[in-house]
């Protein structure tokens, strides 16, 4: 169900992340696909684009897991779980030692169950507007 690099246009994605609730943030796309390491994806049986995400990084030691998206329509099926997990192993196949990402903390236990641990960490974002 889950593959590695799946074909995807790049209006799918920014329709995945709206059916979730974020923004669709288009012009990432299909820059994305030519910037990170690799990306995994499923199809319904309709070919409905309904999982994605993606690992970014240098591609030496360390990658960064981010987008882990499930359509609503899908969601507490196990296709996360899958998701995470398949692109885990193909970090693992690339030669990726560690492997990071933010959530929220509500999602704290579907990512320990998914093999990760919860570390003290720190984020900086740029001010908006300057």
């Amino acid at each position: 169900m889950i593959q590695i690099n799946l074909d995807i246009r790049a209006e799918e994605v920014p329709g995945l992340r709206e059916a979730v609730g974020w923004s669709r943030r288009d012009s990432d796309y299909p820059a994305l696909f030519q910037r990170c390491n690799f990306w995994a994806g499923a199809r319904d049986p309709e070919g409905r684009l309904i999982a994605f995400g993606y690992v970014a990084g240098t591609g030496l030691e360390h990658g960064y897991m981010e987008d882990i998206i499930v359509h609503p329509d899908y969601q507490r099926r196990g296709v996360g779980q899958q998701l995470v997990k398949k692109l885990l192993a193909e970090s693992t196949l690339r030669g990726l030692e560690i492997v990071t990402l933010t959530y929220s903390r509500e999602h704290k236990e579907f990512y320990e169950k998914c093999g990760f641990s919860s570390t003290a960490a720190g984020i900086w974002r740029a001010e908006e507007g300057k």
